[in-house]
Parts: C-alpha cells; structure tokens; sequence
C-alpha cells in the first residue's frame, strides 16, 4: 500500500501542517504553481515525487513537464496543472489530478477520478487551503480532502489514519 500525498498551488508557500502530512506519504503529486524551486528541495527527500510546471512558474521551471502520466501501485494518473490542457487521449487513465482554480474537486465520471486537491498556499479568495491523501494499492484507491484550519498555525490538518 502506497499513501500518497496531492497538493497544488503552493505559490512560494509550504505550510508546516501540510509538509507534516507529507513526511507521512511514500510519494507527492504536485500539480504546479510551485512559484520557487525550494519548495520542490522542501519534499524531494520525503519520496517520489510527480509534478507539473503550472502558469505561473518561471524559468526556474522551464524543465517541468505540462503534462505527466504515470502508473502507481496499478493506478495510471495524469497530471496536469489547468484541466483544460488535458489532451483527448485518456485511455487507460484511472486518476486525473490538476490545480489552477484553488478549489477542491473530486468527482467520478465515466469511471475515471478527476481530482483537484484545491490550494495549500496563501489564502485567495476567501477558500479553504486544502489537499488531498489518496490511499492506493493493488489498483484500488481511497482518498480523503484534508482542510487545514485558519491561516499557517501550530494545529496540524486531520491526517488519514493508517
């Protein structure tokens, strides 16, 4: 079994609560607008990590693909950081993970999970500072939105339990 920590639109910020979760996960999808590549040295050592170049990362990024496809413990993802720029070809694809609008989504359609983890950043907009942990193995998969109350604060977020 795999737990695998998804987060997006960090924007220079990586929360305490949010890398706590993360030293917890075997992997890390990060579906772009890192904005600094320290962020990425932040959780690099924590597993393996998949992530995209979103819209606003700069030149420090130019080596980030805009799209990955990747399989985990059986599950085949596709990572991207608009859900607009997903091609046509999913075929095969269980999971699609994308950010960009800083809202949680998570939703069934035709067998596939379109998840978007929300934002784990600074706050924008009034929204929740979410993310999500998935549990996978043997091609099966759970996941769980974690909400991170109020602003960056010693209160770690509700953690998946094992």
């Amino acid at each position: 079994m795999k737990k695998i920590g998804i987060i997006s639109d960090t924007h220079g910020l990586l929360r305490p609560e949010i890398l706590e979760i993360l030293k917890s996960c075997d992997c890390i999808i990060h579906a772009g607008d890192i904005n600094r590549e320290e962020i990425l040295d932040q959780i690099r050592w924590i597993g393996n990590l998949y992530v995209v170049r979103g819209n606003n990362d700069k030149d420090w990024a130019n080596n980030l693909s805009q799209t990955l496809r990747f399989v985990i413990e059986g599950i085949q993802f596709v990572l991207v950081h608009n859900k607009k720029d997903i091609g046509r070809y999913l075929e095969g694809t269980q999971v699609v993970v994308f950010g960009h609008t800083h809202k949680y989504h998570e939703e069934v359609k035709e067998g596939r999970l379109w998840l978007n983890p929300g934002s784990c950043g600074p706050r924008r907009f009034n929204q929740e500072i979410t993310m999500a942990v998935m549990m996978v193995e043997g091609g099966c998969y759970k996941v769980e939105k974690i909400t991170i109350p109020g602003l960056a604060s010693a209160e770690s977020g509700r953690r998946l339990e094992d």
